[in-house]
């Protein structure tokens, strides 16, 4: 569904590093079963589009109750948090803490800008 067109839009855009937060813990009782089976799904058809799913973030959430997006949440006692194997092995629990651990991308400021264009309008008097 959506989520696959995402992920092929963002790797075809360039962007290299990925967090998957997976929402909405709180309606399945935060369920272990559940979040194994999201990052299973998850995993295999990012690994398709081109990216490694052992760099990525999977962070379980509940944005309505601000669960594990700041701070750890005591309502998923059987999450040990997240690991990033890039450069240096990342770890950390929340999804504030994985944001954090993006890595800064390169800017290449001694190249030309270049934009992408959507749509081309031809506008008659002008």
């Amino acid at each position: 569904g959506q989520t696959r067109e995402h992920a092929l839009l963002a790797y075809t855009l360039g962007v290299r590093q990925l967090i998957v937060a997976i929402n909405k813990m709180d309606t399945t009782k935060w369920s272990e079963d559940r979040y194994m089976e999201i990052i299973k799904e998850t995993s295999n058809f990012i690994k398709k589009v081109g990216y490694n799913p052992k760099t990525v973030p999977f962070v379980p959430i509940s944005g309505f109750n601000g669960d594990n997006m700041i701070d750890n949440s005591p309502n998923c006692p059987w999450y040990k948090g997240w690991e990033k194997e890039t450069k240096t092995k990342t770890t950390g629990k929340t999804l504030l803490e994985a944001i954090d651990a993006i890595d800064p991308p390169s800017r290449p400021t001694d190249k030309p800008l270049r934009l992408p264009l959507q749509d081309v309008y031809k506008i008659g008097g002008i």
